[in-house]
């Protein structure tokens, strides 16, 4: 469990294809205090540390992960937003992130709107229903609030501290981002479509 505030950009330092796909990421996290087995978020995506040495970490991507999210399109020098995962007693800053990426969000456009930043982001097809006015949503591992929803297009506003602590300083118009809803988002919406009684069919 994650809670959307990236403590590291990581790069990407190598990319090896064999049965799943090996991949190296440069951090500046003490890797003394990773175990192989931990989860890290990268791109907002849950991976597995399988290796590791100083000031890298190696994860291992089913082909199920590349085709389902950005990571596909990664390349080595490729900025990755990182977060480690919650402990118990940790401060929960953004809002409850699981690492499970429900689709690619296209990133429209980036305007700038005094210090901050206004984003236009076209949500996946069928997630729109997930995305509401003031509530979370999460991209490419970032807790973010939306300013606004109008069919599946939704506005964040990226405050100067997000855009220089993250790899949205780098996004640019066209490129796809890792979209998680807000988990509350998705039980509500199932229990809506199963319990008559609340409402559903």
């Amino acid at each position: 469990m994650f809670t959307g505030i990236i403590t590291d950009v990581g790069r990407v330092r190598s990319i090896e294809r064999r049965g799943d796909t090996r991949i190296e990421i440069g951090t500046a996290y003490e890797m003394a205090g990773v175990a192989i087995g931990a989860s890290i978020a990268c791109g907002g995506a849950c991976m597995t540390v399988v290796d590791k040495s100083e000031g890298v970490f190696a994860v291992d991507v089913s082909d199920e992960s590349l085709s389902r999210t950005s990571i596909g399109t990664w390349v080595v020098g490729t900025e990755v937003n990182l977060e480690r995962s919650l402990k118990l007693g940790d401060e929960m800053g953004g809002h409850v992130v699981t690492g499970h990426v429900d689709g690619l969000a296209v990133l429209e456009s980036v305007d700038p709107i005094g210090d901050s930043h206004r984003i236009q982001i076209l949500a996946p097809e069928g997630l729109e229903g997930f995305v509401a006015e003031k509530g979370s949503i999460a991209l490419d591992g970032v807790s973010l609030t939306v300013n606004g929803v109008q069919g599946r297009r939704f506005w964040i506003n990226l405050i100067p501290h997000t855009w220089a602590h993250t790899t949205f300083r780098n996004r640019r118009p066209g490129d796809v981002l890792n979209m998680e809803v807000d988990p509350l988002a998705r039980y509500v919406a199932r229990l809506l479509s199963t319990n008559p009684a609340a409402g559903g069919r």
